[in-house]
């Protein structure tokens, strides 16, 4: 039988095992499509999957306890009966299943410590993801962010960027001032001294950076150790893309020859951007939460 199909049926004896070897589970919340748009289309989606990486601290017949996860330091709260997605990787394979966040406890870490984890509902079965869609499957596909990205010619022309970039998106947020942004002032908005740039999509985003696959004919843009600017797309619920400073950490290749890299966050030159990009993020998720119990809501009517 071959490895993956065992896993496919056995998925619980790979749960069991990544929680033994310390690892972790990915999480994301559903997106939504305006009416008439099929499941799977990237057209009028409201929303795009954020994903995040947390450890498993504990099973049971019918829970997955896991990290509370977090951006920065900073706690993202779910909300407690939000549907989630949840994605097993072993190796270059993935399966995902449905979820739902059942609440808050505490848990024993080790000897010495306890902490607070989400209680995940157990699935009933999981679903072997697409090799060359590799989180997509038959009734969910997730769509990863578009992230745009610059190597950093002069770091000390940062700081105005990222100003720029917070005074654009504070603006756009600000309905008093939409139509004379979207009338040509946002396209005047300083960004650093760069080079040439190319596209990566967001396969997750954990306490200290975050994890962008990009494809092969792209790769050549990646340096190791230099700075980027990067420019997250999470519109429509942050108005333009979130730009940030990030250190290319590392990068390994899989069997596709897509180039999978780590970033780490860089805020030395101007730690108070930090606080922006924390706000930003944890903004979006509370507008996706907002939006699945609105429709839950209206289907219960």
């Amino acid at each position: 039988m071959p490895a993956s199909r065992s896993r496919t049926e056995h998925w619980r004896r790979s749960l069991e095992q990544i929680k033994e070897r310390n690892g972790a589970l990915e999480i994301t919340l559903p997106r939504y499509f305006a009416d008439g748009k099929p499941e799977g289309s990237e057209d009028d989606s409201i929303g795009q999957n954020l994903i995040w990486r947390v450890r498993i601290i504990g099973l049971s017949e019918t829970e997955i306890h896991v990290e509370q996860p977090s951006t920065l330091g900073q706690t993202i709260a779910l909300e407690e009966g939000i549907d989630l997605i949840g994605v097993l990787a072993i190796g270059q394979n993935r399966w995902m299943f449905e979820t739902r966040n059942l609440g808050r406890a505490r848990a024993r870490l080790n000897a010495e410590k306890d902490i607070v984890v989400l209680r995940l509902q157990m699935p009933t079965h999981v679903e072997r993801c697409q090799r060359r869609s590799f989180y997509r499957i038959s009734t969910v596909g997730l769509v990863l962010p578009k992230v745009e990205c610059w190597s950093v010619l002069d770091q000390n022309s940062l700081g105005a960027a990222e100003a720029s970039n917070q005074t654009r998106i504070t603006m756009l947020e600000d309905e008093q001032v939409v139509g004379r942004i979207n009338n040509g002032h946002a396209e005047g908005m300083l960004a650093p001294e760069v080079g040439p740039g190319f596209m990566a999509r967001l396969v997750n985003i954990g306490g200290g950076g975050l994890g962008l696959v990009v494809d092969p004919s792209n790769a050549k843009g990646l340096e190791a150790r230099k700075l980027y600017w990067l420019a997250v797309d999470l519109r429509p619920q942050i108005p333009a893309p979130l730009g940030v400073a990030a250190r290319l950490a590392h990068t390994h290749i899989d069997s596709e020859q897509r180039v999978y890299a780590g970033f780490a966050f860089e805020f030395s030159h101007n730690p108070g951007h930090k606080r922006f990009v924390v706000d930003r993020i944890c903004k979006y998720v509370t507008l996706l939460q907002r939006e699945q119990l609105r429709r839950r809501a209206e289907a219960e009517r």
